[in-house]
């Protein structure tokens, strides 16, 4: 537990609409289906969670002793559950690849990670981290930041629920 000794922790929650997300990944599987291309919904995940890691600078920051180093290119460190534990492999630059380049990465390093087969460089010094439980029924969790990381994302199942309408006649 040395990161929530040595890393100030709050918790922060929030529901997320994810209806336009879940249909564009359907379209874009029906377009990519013929080159064996399957997108997840974590993969969204990753890609959105990088580039609003480039508006919010401070969410992709590491603590180095008594400093505070804004990180200039946004790694992503995935949790993956492994026979051995909990190991995050790093999606390395994921703010600039598409959505078919992290899903084939998120999936050879998922393979290596459960084979034990993954190096060193592939799963230290990752810059933000995503740990997904939503698959496993999980709807809500307090995730622990890695260190020397600022952040984590925790992200729960998703959930149809009948909603207002978000317009001034309800």
């Amino acid at each position: 537990m040395q990161s929530k000794q040595t890393i100030p922790h709050y918790y922060l929650s929030v529901d997320v609409n994810m209806d336009h997300v879940l249909e564009l990944r359907m379209e874009l599987n029906a377009e990519v289906k013929a080159q064996n291309i399957k997108l997840s919904v974590n993969d969204f995940i990753i890609k959105a969670s990088a580039l609003a890691c480039l508006k919010v600078p401070e969410a992709n920051s590491s603590w180095l002793d008594s400093v505070i180093r804004q990180n200039h290119v946004v790694d992503v460190s995935v949790a993956v559950s492994t026979p051995n534990g909990l190991i995050t492999p790093i999606v390395f630059n994921a703010h600039t690849k598409g959505l078919a380049a992290i899903s084939s990465d998120v999936s050879a390093l998922a393979a290596k990670a459960r084979d034990g087969k993954l190096q060193p460089h592939e799963f230290q010094g990752g810059t933000f981290t995503i740990s997904n439980l939503g698959m496993f029924g999980v709807k809500n969790f307090s995730a622990i930041i890695n260190p020397p990381q600022a952040c984590i994302l925790a992200v729960g199942g998703s959930e149809k629920r009948l909603l207002p309408a978000d317009n001034e006649k309800g």
